[in-house]
């Protein structure tokens, strides 16, 4: 039996299995689950001696040693979780892939942090290539290394979808009672077209093609039956009311057990958004912040997030590889300096903070919960 014939009556018989299940959670049944939490705060986490995920996976450079001092220095200002990105390409390796964020989860849990895993990402270089050394980050340059996954090719062959689709179900179903992680994210800023750094490159139609893919992206993973909630972050625009949603939004909340968003802006724009998006009666994780130049800082979005019991995951642990301490700007205009005020990150590469006075602030604010207790919700919003 092929791998791909395997692969499909492996899904047929889940998605038997998951038929009377195959919707979102209610509305009252994931703030049931959200009320057993502690508030969560965390990062977007990746190893500084790595460029991009490929090189943070590979089984030649995976490095559990480097992994889990950092993971020690993320536990040691309070924070309890962290967001890390996954890569199509490398589950096609075999099962080594899998060992290794079993690895992972394994040195996460020591450090009494859950692990949120991203699927795909349409963020950045579109032609991901796992089988090759990872380039050096270009000089000056923000995340300068980072891909996206799938890559141009397999998002716009129709003949690789099934194989995209099997990755999902097979990876989730590996992990899908396991408690170490906290959720899935499916697709990370999915209508993305890289304005500004790769836009150029991007396909023609990318956008029409993700939407097309992911809600069948939300039914594989739904049919392996996972314990842990599904989400897919929304990134910009105007959430204010249903009528303002594009296409993609729609189905980034419709499908999602849980609603996750990013913000980059200043603090009146990100609470402004968590009210929006308190209205749909479900948890809310904002799974990207923090651009300190604009006044996106942690002490001033933890705060509110604490406020609305939000779980926070600013970008970026340690400065590294990526060069994310630079700005976006600097893809216009490469710095041949530190940025006087770093745009993300919270260590340096050796462990010390960028800010000891940011520190004890995390360290502070992570001490004492947020408010866990279950909002209440309509019993016609609690239906499926």
């Amino acid at each position: 039996m092929t791998k791909r014939l395997a692969s499909l009556l492996l899904f047929l018989l889940l998605c038997a299995a998951a038929f009377a299940q195959n919707t979102p959670w209610s509305p009252k049944a994931a703030q049931e689950w959200y009320a057993k939490q502690p508030w969560l705060v965390g990062c977007n986490y990746i190893p500084a001696n790595a460029i991009n995920q490929l090189e943070m996976w590979n089984a030649d450079t995976f490095d559990a040693d480097r992994i889990n001092m950092e993971l020690g220095w993320a536990q040691s200002v309070g924070m309890n979780t962290v967001r890390v990105f996954l890569h199509d390409q490398l589950w096609q390796q075999g099962w080594s892939f899998q060992r290794r964020m079993e690895r992972f989860l394994k040195l996460a849990d020591d450090r009494n942090m859950r692990v949120i895993f991203v699927l795909f990402d349409s963020c950045w270089d579109p032609f991901p290539e796992s089988a090759v050394k990872q380039r050096a980050p270009k000089p000056g340059v923000h995340n300068s290394g980072w891909v996206q996954s799938p890559g141009a090719k397999a998002l716009m062959d129709p003949k690789q979808e099934q194989r995209i689709l099997d990755y999902v179900v097979e990876v989730v179903r590996t992990f899908a009672k396991d408690k170490r992680v906290l959720a899935w994210d499916l697709w990370n800023e999915p209508d993305n077209v890289n304005e500004g750094s790769y836009g150029s490159e991007d396909p023609a139609g990318k956008s029409e093609r993700v939407r097309a893919l992911l809600p069948r992206v939300y039914q594989y993973a739904r049919a392996a039956l996972p314990t842990q909630p599904l989400t897919s972050g929304l990134w910009r625009g105007d959430w204010s009311s249903p009528d303002k949603l594009t296409a993609m939004e729609r189905i980034q909340i419709e499908q999602s057990d849980i609603i996750s968003f990013h913000s980059y802006g200043p603090p009146e724009e990100f609470e402004q958004r968590v009210k929006w998006l308190e209205a749909y009666h479900r948890p809310v994780f904002c799974t990207e912040y923090m651009a300190r130049p604009v006044g996106s800082t942690l002490e001033t979005i933890l705060p509110i997030a604490k406020k609305y019991n939000v779980a926070a995951y600013n970008w970026g642990l340690v400065n590294g590889k990526t060069q994310t301490n630079l700005p976006w700007d600097s893809w216009q205009h490469p710095y041949t300096s530190e940025p006087v005020v770093w745009f993300h990150d919270i260590f340096t590469y050796d462990g010390q903070p960028y800010r000891a006075e940011e520190a004890a602030f995390l360290r502070q604010i992570t001490a004492q919960p947020a408010r866990t207790k279950p909002k209440k919700v309509k019993a016609a919003a609690a239906k499926p």
